[in-house]
C-alpha cells in the first residue's frame, strides 16, 4: 500500500525563518492567531490557517508549540554570524 502524505505550505520570510503549514490537519481552532506576538497569522478563505504577514514573523515559535493537531511547523533561519562563519 502506498503512504499517501498531505501537503504543506511553505513560506519564507525576510528573516529567513521557513513557516510550514498542513491545512489539512487545522481544525480552525485559532490558537496559534490568538497567541501569535506578531500576528504573522490569520484565516484565509477556507477558514484555515494561514500566514498573512510573514514579514512580521520573530521565529519564537509559538504558534508550533500551541497548535494542538500539529499543523503548523517553523525552522528558524540562520542568523548573520551563523552564515558568516560558514564561509
Amino acid at each position: 500500500m502506498k503512504k499517501v502524505y498531505p501537503k504543506e505550505k511553505t513560506t519564507l520570510t525576510k528573516k529567513g525563518h521557513k513557516i510550514f503549514i498542513v491545512k489539512e490537519f487545522c481544525k480552525s481552532c485559532g490558537i496559534c492567531i490568538n497567541f501569535c506576538p506578531t500576528q504573522t497569522l490569520g484565516l484565509g478563505e477556507d477558514l484555515k490557517v494561514e500566514v498573512l504577514r510573514p514579514d512580521n514573523c520573530i521565529g519564537c515559535l509559538v504558534c508550533e508549540l500551541l497548535c494542538p493537531d500539529f499543523a503548523i511547523s517553523v525552522e528558524k533561519g540562520k542568523k548573520k554570524e551563523e552564515v558568516e562563519e560558514k564561509k
